[in-house]
């Protein structure tokens, strides 16, 4: 019954989870504050919502200076709907307006104080950890950054820590949202949403750990694959960009193909830092914005969500207003005047030099990743991996055929065994950068993506249905912009006369597509198969996914 069924979809930001019979999920901000032991400066540690800064040399600010003015260039140049050519306003105009914006105190029955936890408690889940005062004696951790474990060398960031963390939060969740008795988990079925590109030793553990919280069975499906039942689309290309990560892959038949999964380690968070960068060269009249500040953090992230666009009709400044209500003090609100900064914040994730003030010069390979061979990741209680038994393949082939065919024969066998091994190694991050070293934009990270795959049908299929999710993609106008990138791009044998960007999937925030996906497979009579059950794993461990998982483990 769906009601025995908890969907769980993971994120660097937000956890979604719910029963499978409920029509949204929970979004949980994804964090947890612990109790320190002691105020040692080696046993603190503070994950931030928003990506660190880079150290801004003058060669970084003038890099990004350029890429901004030739933005807004490009945005001058482009016409409104009813043909008039739009027109821009400078930072320094905006400047003389900001600078003589000062606080106006409000309402003090808005006021908000801060969280004052009970000596017993010893730690805090949630959204209510943004509300601790800077001096508490609690440690915050984000356990998932960049759409993976978040480990560091720092206090509680070793993996058993990490997994510690989620399970806490998993926990807390079911018990405090879903109103579901931990005692009574054995009564209930887990589906676990992961990324496309997997590391198998942390699935692993992520299996056990459904398994130890009492889940009687579990089901691990690809985000990519669960977005493509939730939006009813068999054969998409997926862009899915979340907050700190953007993911692409080409979905057929429920098979997310590996030669086209990428996942670029920058999402929205990293667009706010731009944003924030952008209202700072037009004079910012709340000075005091701190991005390593919770409460800052989380008014630019809704100043982002509330103000930024891509729609070429609307030009010229803007008078927009906003309330700062930080804890033990009295509100107050600001006016400012923007212009085409608010279009140019979401178009960074097409011209990424814009990205260099969460993103740097450097550890590019750090910020591309891409879906590597299979057998990446040995584990001695799986060896029999899609690698070892590919090898041992070409290894039998030789000897059979040796024994008919001359030496020659056999080189030649060799090295067509051999092309298809690499198939997936002839697949690496240069691909995603420019010949200068630069990550590429959105739009040509798509093609790219699409490009990897060797039926030209199929292809040609991909171009023409793009299905765009996650939360940092519900920017007006940015579907559209997004389009119209693609059609210019598409190679001439594959076009077609429409290029359907799909982000309204019916009754669907498109955050929550690929958790209703999820819940959708629940309900398909084949799904059956797919359970892993607790006996499974007690008697066979993880190479039970080998045969119950529904990608290529």
């Amino acid at each position: 019954m769906s009601d025995k069924i908890i969907i769980i979809h993971p994120g660097s930001l937000y956890l979604r989870i719910g029963k499978a019979s409920d029509l949204n999920p929970e979004n949980i901000l994804n964090c947890i504050a612990r109790k320190r032991k002691s105020n040692d400066p080696k046993h603190v540690h503070m994950d931030s919502l928003l990506p660190p800064q880079v150290i801004k040399t003058k060669e970084l600010s003038a890099e990004m200076d350029e890429s901004r003015i030739s933005v807004s260039h490009l945005l001058q140049s482009s016409y409104q709907s009813d043909g008039r050519k739009r027109y821009g306003i400078s930072p320094q105009q905006l400047a003389q307006f900001n600078k003589r914006s000062l606080p106006e105190i409000i309402n003090s029955s808005q006021q908000t104080y801060w969280l004052t936890p009970k000596s017993n408690v010893n730690y805090i889940i949630g959204a209510d950890v943004l509300r601790l005062s800077p001096n508490s004696n609690f440690n915050v951790h984000f356990p998932i950054r960049r759409g993976e474990l978040n480990i560091h060398k720092n206090v509680g960031g070793s993996l058993t820590a990490t997994l510690e963390h989620i399970k806490c939060i998993w926990e807390f969740a079911i018990k405090n949202f879903l109103d579901i008795n931990l005692k009574e988990l054995n009564e209930y079925k887990a589906v676990l949403v992961i990324s496309d590109i997997y590391n198998r030793k942390r699935i692993k553990l992520m299996a056990e750990l459904l398994f130890e919280m009492g889940f009687k069975s579990i089901i691990l499906i690809q985000e990519h694959v669960a977005a493509s039942f939730g939006s009813g689309l068999n054969c998409t290309c997926v862009v899915d960009i979340g907050d700190q990560k953007i993911s692409i892959s080409c979905v057929e038949d429920a098979i997310s193909h590996p030669n086209t999964r990428v996942s670029l380690k920058f999402g929205g968070s990293d667009v706010t830092m731009t944003f924030f960068w952008l209202l700072q060269k037009c004079s910012f009249p709340y000075k005091e914005c701190q991005t390593q500040n919770y409460q800052d953090a989380a008014l630019l992230n809704h100043l982002k969500e509330q103000y930024c666009h891509i729609d070429l009709d609307i030009c010229g400044s803007q008078e927009k207003s906003f309330i700062i209500n930080r804890p033990d003090q009295s509100p107050v609100r600001y006016v400012l005047q923007v212009a085409d900064e608010l279009l140019i914040a979401p178009l960074s994730l097409f011209y990424t030099d814009l990205l260099k003030f969460t993103l740097g010069t450097t550890n590019r390979d750090k910020i591309i990743q891409i879906q590597k061979t299979l057998g990446q990741d040995f584990d001695s209680e799986d060896c029999y991996n899609a690698e070892f038994l590919r090898e041992t393949g070409r290894r039998n082939a030789k000897d059979q055929i040796e024994a008919t065919f001359n030496i020659n024969d056999v080189s030649n066998v060799d090295a067509e065994e051999d092309t298809e091994v690499d198939d997936l190694i002839k697949f690496n991050a240069n691909d995603f950068q420019t010949t200068n070293g630069q990550i590429i934009g959105l739009d040509s990270a798509i093609l790219q993506s699409i490009e990897h795959l060797s039926n030209d049908d199929l292809k040609k299929k991909m171009y023409n249905c793009i299905l765009l999710t996650g939360g940092a993609s519900k920017v007006p106008g940015f579907g559209k912009w997004l389009q119209n990138k693609i059609r210019q791009s598409i190679p001439p044998n594959y076009r077609t006369e429409n290029v359907d960007i799909v982000n309204t999937v019916k009754d669907v925030d498109p955050a929550n597509v690929s958790w209703r996906g999820a819940c959708l497979l629940t309900s398909l009579e084949t799904a059956e198969e797919l359970w892993i059950t607790k006996e499974d794993w007690q008697s066979y461990g993880v190479r039970i996914l080998r045969e119950k998982v529904p990608f290529i483990w």
